[in-house]
């Protein structure tokens, strides 16, 4: 690839903007995601390590992107890509931004070649394999980061969703709101062991007011949760248990066993308290749990 070396030696600058220039008519720029000064030097940084793995990363038996004579261009690609999806760009418009390279290569080719059809065919030919390659190997890395991104903030919104609050001493609660299927349950399950042990619970208050609507596997869920936090010598509490959920359960068949439940997290708490050693009373001396 003499002509192509040829060409981002002696032209680097011009190819350069010549690339910049494609990405603005074709629509890929993303001036409303990055400065020109950004795109500029992302546009820059790519170039170069493109150049540089040419050099040296393509042999008369074609090249292998995942030979370490493209290292850089790989690290390259990896830093551009990994801001690129942080700012919201699609997977279709950075396989785009590394395709328009071959606008400005291609024409500087065939102004160099004109009158040798053989060698610009046959340069043409294997730049735009290099490239092609590279986009869709792009497109794999982006398509993995925005994995990354999505799982990471799945964890991020779990944890939001299953807190484990320490509403006093040796008690603990977490409120469920939304959905309880598998993922979720096994979380909260993870969640409230964990707290249990790290503040020496004695009691677990699991209120599901926010819970929509009860099913087998829903109950299931639940029941489990109660029994792992009894073999950890706690006593769970569900609370928030609704006429509707209560006649849905017993429809159901579902048989709560030796669970506790109480219809509302304020007699949860009053529960809770007897069981840690303490009592709820006005400034006249009147028990809470006998105040209606």
């Amino acid at each position: 690839m003499n002509e192509v070396l040829g060409i981002l030696d002696e032209d680097f600058n011009a190819v350069l903007k010549a690339w910049l220039e494609v990405q603005k008519s074709e629509g890929i720029r993303r001036p409303d995601l990055f400065s020109d000064g950004e795109i500029r030097e992302h546009t820059r940084s790519l170039l170069k390590s493109f150049r540089s793995g040419i050099s040296t990363g393509v042999t008369m038996e074609g090249f292998d992107l995942e030979d370490d004579h493209w290292n850089e261009m790989r690290g390259v690609l990896d830093e551009i890509t990994s801001e690129r999806v942080g700012r919201g760009v699609e997977p279709g418009e950075m396989a785009a931004f590394v395709l328009s390279l071959k606008v400005p290569v291609f024409g500087r080719l065939r102004a160099r070649l004109a009158k040798k059809p053989d060698q610009m065919l046959e340069e043409i030919l294997l730049f735009g394999r290099i490239v092609d390659a590279f986009a869709l190997f792009t497109n794999e890395m982006f398509l993995a980061e925005k994995e990354a991104v999505i799982a990471r903030q799945r964890d991020e919104m779990m944890e939001l969703s299953t807190p484990v609050v320490e509403l006093w001493e040796k008690v603990l609660t977490i409120p469920l709101i939304g959905t309880l299927d598998s993922l979720r349950a096994q979380e909260v399950m993870e969640s409230l062991l964990e707290a249990i042990v790290k503040h020496q619970a004695e009691v677990v208050i699991v209120d599901i007011t926010g819970v929509q609507t009860v099913d087998t596997q829903v109950a299931q869920h639940l029941l489990r949760t109660a029994a792992a936090v009894r073999l950890m010598g706690a006593e769970c509490i569900i609370s928030g248990i609704s006429p509707k959920i209560a006649q849905t359960m017993v429809q159901l068949g579902v048989d709560v066993g030796e669970v506790t439940t109480r219809s509302t997290i304020r007699t949860a708490l009053v529960r809770a308290f007897e069981r840690v050693g303490y009592t709820i009373t006005t400034r006249d001396g009147k028990s809470v749990g006998q105040v209606v």
